[in-house]
């Protein structure tokens, strides 16, 4: 029997009117969805909730392990209200944006502001990019807590649009009122990951994982890189990058703040430092925005994907496209094929780590597995007896074609290995056996059941010789399956 092709790069998908029931979110996870996001800008906590539920039941119902992602909204730095379509702006006109206004809607040039300490961040002769950077301001002049700008690029502007600033440096914190309140739900919830919005460093990260801990959220970390300043120095990426468990490129309002004409190789370089540092790394926005509507990618769509996957990112996120999308599980399917596609394509590559000196054991182990697997003639997988998931994610840093089994008996584990790319989660054999070659042996007799080894298989296992304990893996053997 032919092993089935899996992909090796994960895919987030985010939940909306269009997937927010059970037969769609099923029909996602058989598409190929590993990790849905529930966004906490959009929806109340009972549908949170509801979602998130439904999401642990269609994934038990098929004994799939599928992560879950929560996405803190973060500040709000956004433009009023506007009464009626909004606000035609025209190249040269002048614009006063007042946070005075509160709720009141714009009247005259005046127009309001979430984000009442914009006044302090701004001087004059700096631009700002309202609505994704459709709309750009010259800055003129600070009057108090008023802004008076000038339209250089005009156009239509609605009610709440967000606003950057070119080059980025508002101040406004990483963590809201709103977030504070929503880390207990997602405590609640018992989510796998959650995302902080428009972190500036790693201090912000690390604020928020002690928050989140305080909150009784024990959730994986990812650091949403979004803001210029987190971009603009490479030791304070670095740092932001080392404080969190995972990074997003999230390249909406990054690519707003520099430029879109940084933005593909800053993208690269962040998929390559996160890599470096043993963090997972989420490529997101925009990635099929025309599958909103239609029902196929354009090739640039298609282009942009596989470029992600053959940089090595560890997963690519559909956002509008599953959560408001025409054809949210279409989109899944055509994902899924331009990533093998591409993963046909990209090789192994030579990784600096296999020539570093390692202060872990655990890490040594992991990392002489990869290396002995991509150089042993006819390795057919690697298994890996886990209890917290570290040593499937160092081997899914180094780039192989060889399926990794993260095999682990805590639920938690397995949805957190949702994330790692080239990692297949495998909940350990059911037996009341502590010896790892028993529970080896039984795992490799189940993937054979399956069609994914056959008798005579060669397969490289790494367990600890003390059962039950993290960070105790130090036992690396080649076996072949009976």
């Amino acid at each position: 029997m032919t092993p089935p092709v899996r992909k090796r790069t994960k895919i987030i998908a985010t939940l909306g009117p269009a997937s927010g029931e059970a037969a769609t979110i099923g029909a996602l996870i058989d598409a190929g969805v590993d990790v849905f996001r529930i966004n906490f800008s959009h929806g109340s906590a009972a549908t949170q909730r509801r979602l998130c539920a439904l999401v642990r039941d269609e994934a038990a119902r098929r004994g799939a392990q599928v992560a879950v992602l929560g996405d803190l909204q973060g500040p709000k730095i956004r433009i009023g209200r506007i009464a009626g379509a909004g606000m035609s702006l025209e190249a040269g006109q002048s614009l006063v944006i007042d946070p005075s206004l509160g709720e009141a809607p714009a009247e005259g040039d005046r127009v309001g502001t979430s984000y009442p300490d914009l006044a302090r961040d701004l001087r004059p002769g700096q631009r700002l990019l309202l609505d994704d950077g459709r709309i750009e301001l010259a800055v003129e002049e600070i009057a108090g807590d008023q802004v008076r700008t000038r339209v250089v690029t005009g156009g239509l502007l609605g009610s709440g649009k967000g606003i950057n600033l070119r080059g980025g440096g508002l101040s406004a914190p990483a963590l809201t009122a709103k977030d504070l309140a929503d880390l207990a739900l997602a405590a609640e919830l018992d989510l796998d990951y959650l995302a902080v919005s428009f972190p500036r460093s790693g201090d912000d990260v690390r604020r928020a994982r002690t928050l989140a801990r305080e909150a009784g959220c024990e959730a994986r970390i990812v650091a949403k890189v979004e803001r210029a300043e987190a971009v603009a120095d490479d030791g304070v990426l670095d740092d932001l990058i080392e404080a969190a468990d995972a990074v997003m490129v999230a390249r909406g309002d990054l690519g707003v703040e520099i430029g879109d004409a940084e933005l593909i190789g800053v993208q690269k370089k962040i998929i390559r430092r996160a890599r470096e540092r043993n963090r997972l790394v989420i490529t997101a926005t925009q990635m099929m925005e025309t599958m909103v509507e239609h029902p196929l990618p354009t090739r640039a769509e298609v282009f942009d994907v596989a470029n992600a996957v053959l940089d090595g990112t560890d997963a690519v996120m559909l956002s509008a496209e599953t959560a408001v999308g025409r054809h949210p599980v279409r989109v899944v399917e055509a994902m899924v094929r331009i990533i093998l596609g591409a993963e046909r394509h990209a090789g192994s590559r030579p990784d600096p780590r296999l020539a570093r000196i390692f202060h872990r054991t655990d890490e040594a182990i992991a990392m002489a597995a990869i290396y002995t697997a991509t150089h042993l003639e006819a390795t057919a997988a690697i298994l890996c007896l886990t209890e917290s998931g570290s040593t499937p994610l160092w081997m899914s840093r180094v780039r192989s074609g060889i399926p990794i089994y993260g095999i682990s008996r805590h639920p938690k584990a397995l949805r957190a290995m949702a994330l790692y790319r080239g990692v297949i989660p495998m909940p350990q054999p059911a037996t009341a056996a502590t010896d790892p070659a028993e529970i080896l042996r039984l795992a490799m007799e189940e993937l054979k059941e399956r069609g994914e080894l056959a008798a005579g298989d060669q397969v490289l296992c790494t367990f600890g010789t003390v059962f039950g304990r993290r960070g105790e893996t130090n036992t690396l053997k080649i076996l072949r399956v009976e």
